[in-house]
């Protein structure tokens, strides 16, 4: 190919005519009729074909609120063990922490005798319930031992519940088992995301001693700025690249937040196509979101010349005795699908039958060459 365009002088015969004012036109290139046959150009028009858009995105893997769990003691202590590092894996229900307080024998032995004068007090409450049916005792007296008896019944409940609530067992206790400590469980299977505080430390109801992450169900969490709203719909595609790997996954969108922050964005939740486990939550994402298809001017792939930040076209601008003259075009493309770009700055009007569809490299690698020449 480049001697058929660097030798086309020597091989071509020297024509009577006078030169044409285009060949001192840098977007100007020339063909002899024998450079045009064997470089094999096509010409061609613009036509319109469905091409998907493709919005920019950014965003990053997040999971549902029920997937991340913050424990805190629910009483205040002192951690007296825990066998977690951050990156262990956990079971739903396995011992993960040691909470010690002397309040917890406060509270176990005031539920101890609040059971004692619950036993008394409905024994006293029967026996003056028998009594008054043999108009025996006055009716205040049983009023006020019913009173008694369901003041003490409510106390003991509410004990059990307290009980229940530090992971105690009542019935344990009210066999005369009082322990100082009680042990934490977590409530999920997953992975440790944070381990807050050290052995002997004074852990608050209110601190969070763990965090717990299940990545079973990560999903992609993307912003998508208000000018681009109207162009989201639930169940289109998102191809997407986390920060840390080469390798494309895809999602899906699969709810759109109605509010709009401060920023002037959205979130939009995309489920993960495909699941992995060794997805880690917080990891940052880029990637484009497959807006609707539109019929929109096209033309081959390989008809379109990048040069830099520039992308060019060659339309046929005349023939002659001479050759062919090609005229080279600034254009602006969009999208590209199925080896065709969309065309932004032309329409099917505009050089109808007249676009080099096919060898565009090689006129291009001429024009090149002329301008070395020169």
């Amino acid at each position: 190919m480049l001697c058929i365009f660097g030798c086309s002088n020597k091989t071509e015969p020297v024509s009577e005519e006078t030169p044409s004012a285009d060949s001192t036109d840098e977007n100007v290139v020339f063909l002899t009729n024998l450079q045009y046959q064997t470089a094999g150009i096509q010409l061609g028009s613009i036509t319109m074909r469905n091409i998907s858009g493709t919005l920019k995105v950014n965003g990053m893997l997040d999971v549902p609120p029920q997937n991340l769990v913050s424990i805190s003691p629910p009483m205040g202590g002192f951690l007296k063990s825990t066998p977690l590092l951050q990156g262990m894996q956990v079971k739903k229900g396995q011992a993960i922490a040691v909470i010690e307080n002397l309040d917890f024998i406060q509270l176990q032995q005031e539920y101890l005798d609040t059971k004692s004068q619950l036993e008394f007090q409905e024994a006293e409450y029967q026996r003056q319930q028998e009594l008054s049916k043999e108009n025996v005792n006055a009716l205040k007296t049983l009023q006020q031992t019913k009173a008694q008896y369901q003041s003490t019944l409510a106390r003991f409940k509410g004990l059990q519940a307290k009980l229940r609530f530090i992971h105690l067992n009542p019935e344990n206790v009210g066999k005369g088992s009082i322990q100082s400590t009680i042990s934490l469980h977590s409530p999920i299977n997953g992975f440790v995301t944070q381990v807050h505080g050290n052995l002997g430390a004074y852990i608050n109801a209110t601190d969070v001693l763990f965090k717990i992450v299940d990545p079973e169900h990560l999903h992609a969490e993307l912003t998508i700025f208000e000018k681009d709203i109207p162009s989201i719909k639930i169940g289109q595609k998102v191809r997407f690249v986390l920060a840390n790997e080469t390798k494309e996954r895809t999602a899906t969108v699969y709810l759109i937040r109605k509010e709009i922050a401060e920023d002037r964005s959205i979130g939009v939740h995309c489920h993960l196509d495909q699941e992995d486990d060794n997805l880690f939550p917080g990891t940052y994402l880029s990637g484009w979101l497959e807006t609707s298809a539109l019929a929109v001017p096209t033309l081959p792939e390989e008809s379109v010349i990048l040069s830099g930040e520039k992308k060019y076209i060659f339309i046929l601008k005349k023939r002659t005795q001479e050759g062919v003259y090609f005229e080279r075009k600034e254009i602006q493309t969009g999208n590209t699908e199925l080896s065709y770009s969309e065309i932004k700055s032309m329409t099917s009007a505009d050089s109808p039958n007249a676009i080099v569809v096919k060898g565009a490299y090689d006129l291009w690698a001429a024009m090149t060459n002329t301008e070395e020449e020169e």
